[in-house]
């Protein structure tokens, strides 16, 4: 299993020309500051060995085997690893800005016509749930399903009138007979 654990940052998090953005890295899908990131873990590793070594030195004296103590000693070595890094991530802040892309108005419509290709009809708004309704007002997707649900009983409606001129020119043409 080969697995890539840093690497440098390919775009900068943030549009911001006054941060050094030369010492981040990428580190399993975040986004980190190496000087910070070796703190970090010094910090780490200096609250989880001492945690095991306190832990050692007062469970020698506690309990009978000494295997049993090294046993929990590890136990709160590990414990101490997870304190290590509550400490680094209260000392050292995020690096990633979190930027919301908003969606083109071109593609969702391209989105919508898809669907419609794909499943015929989209349903009625009237028909959805109250639940439903607000979340598409919240994501603002109402108004897009609303047009679009316009544009289809249009379209639907113009092809039976369309279907109804050609029943009345093939009834004009045969004379009404079959």
């Amino acid at each position: 299993m080969s697995q890539e654990l840093a690497r440098p940052a390919a775009t900068p998090p943030s549009a911001d020309a006054a941060r050094n953005t030369d010492n981040l890295y990428e580190v399993w899908g975040d986004t980190v500051d190496a000087r910070h990131l070796v703190l970090a873990i010094i910090v780490s590793a200096i609250v989880s060995l001492g945690a095991y070594g306190l832990a050692l030195l007062i469970l020698a004296g506690l309990v009978e085997s000494a295997q049993m103590a090294k046993a929990y000693a590890m136990l709160f070595g590990i414990l101490g690893c997870l304190g290590g890094g509550a400490i680094g991530a209260m000392l050292f802040k995020p690096k990633r800005d979190v930027i919301e892309h908003v969606a083109d108005p071109v593609f969702r419509e391209q989105v919508v016509g898809d669907l419609l290709k794909e499943y015929g009809s989209l349903g009625r708004l009237e028909d959805t749930s109250p639940e439903v309704v607000a979340e598409l007002h919240e994501l603002g997707l109402y108004e897009l399903f609303r047009d679009a649900q316009t544009r289809e009983e249009q379209a639907r409606q113009q092809g039976a009138a369309e279907a109804d001129v050609d029943t009345r020119a093939s009834l004009a043409l045969s004379g009404g007979r079959s």
